[in-house]
């Protein structure tokens, strides 16, 4: 999967950076002491159609297909960490 990592601040409603790698991110994160979450994303594949395709999510109800539904699909399956002033939180 070709992927990128999008980083999310604490109490911000959009994104703030996006890397194309894990290192790079958290580098830049630890370098401005930042607080939020750093999400792995497939590239060019939406979340839903990602988990749909692996096996990691089955819609049950026909509200699980709705466009609603799918513009806030997320998955726990998606590699993420939450940092705290530039570190990683276990």
């Amino acid at each position: 999967m070709t992927s990128v990592f999008v980083f999310n601040g604490d109490r911000s409603s959009f994104p703030s950076a996006v890397f194309g790698d894990r290192a790079s991110a958290i580098a830049w994160i630890s370098q401005h002491g930042l607080s939020g979450t750093l999400t792995e994303y497939p590239m060019g594949e939406g979340v839903y159609d990602w988990a749909v395709k692996n096996g990691h999510f089955k819609p049950k109800r026909a509200d699980q297909e709705s466009s609603q539904f799918i513009q806030g699909f997320t998955s726990a399956l998606q590699w993420h960490a939450h940092f705290q002033n530039g570190a990683q939180r276990a």
